[in-house]
């Protein structure tokens, strides 16, 4: 059976920030380094925080379900997610706040298993008290986020390629016939590299050019 602690403050005004932490378990690759109850025990004392728990899996779908409904139930307006790097998972998180109407630039990861759990695995108080202020930061760094949005820019359909060897040519002949205008510099008098030293090509004894 998994245990799972959660602290909650009562809901305020709207006036201060509404951050709501998740330390994941993400199994044992976590959790058997680090004490998650406690650190999201002690994440539930900084400032601005409203909903500290520990969860089993934070990416899966019952985990991003949870954080989803805890968004809407408690008016949360920042996450933080202390799980692994975010190299592999903030797309998801960030599609799974956007989905629910959460900017997704208000969400911050910490990385608990590569920066902290699979580094201390033969250190747990150690380990939980870095995890401690690993969350810390990503807290004191969520607090003062803005909403961000993404800008669509136009594209100028012309490539500079360097380089006039057989793989410059391939390259400038496949970005041609897809509609770019391509500039080819070479700095040899002539191009085709390599290959244009040659006299002739296995197997078929054409000339090389």
């Amino acid at each position: 059976m998994t245990t799972q602690s959660v602290t909650q403050k009562p809901g305020g005004d709207g006036s201060e920030p509404r951050i709501g932490v998740y330390v994941c378990h993400c199994g044992l690759n976590i959790a058997q380094s680090v004490n998650c109850p406690q650190v999201a025990a002690t994440a539930a004392d900084a400032d601005g925080v409203v909903l500290s728990k520990d969860i089993p899996y934070a990416c899966s779908e019952p985990g991003q379900h949870q954080i989803k409904q805890d968004i809407l139930d408690n008016r949360l307006d920042r996450v933080v997610i202390a799980s692994c790097s975010p190299r592999l998972h903030e797309p998801t998180f960030k599609q799974m706040v956007q989905s629910v109407g959460l900017n997704p630039y208000m969400m911050e990861m910490a990385n608990l298993r590569e920066q902290c759990s699979w580094v201390h695995m033969k250190d747990v108080d150690n380990a939980t008290r870095k995890a401690e202020t690993l969350v810390d930061m990503a807290i004191a760094r969520v607090r003062h986020l803005q909403p961000l949005t993404g800008d669509t820019l136009p594209l100028t359909k012309r490539t500079l390629v360097i380089g006039g060897g057989i793989a410059g040519i391939q390259a400038a002949l496949d970005l041609a016939d897809s509609g770019y205008y391509v500039t080819l510099v070479e700095k040899q008098p002539s191009i085709g590299g390599v290959m244009a030293q040659l006299d002739k090509t296995f197997p078929t004894m054409d000339c090389s050019i």
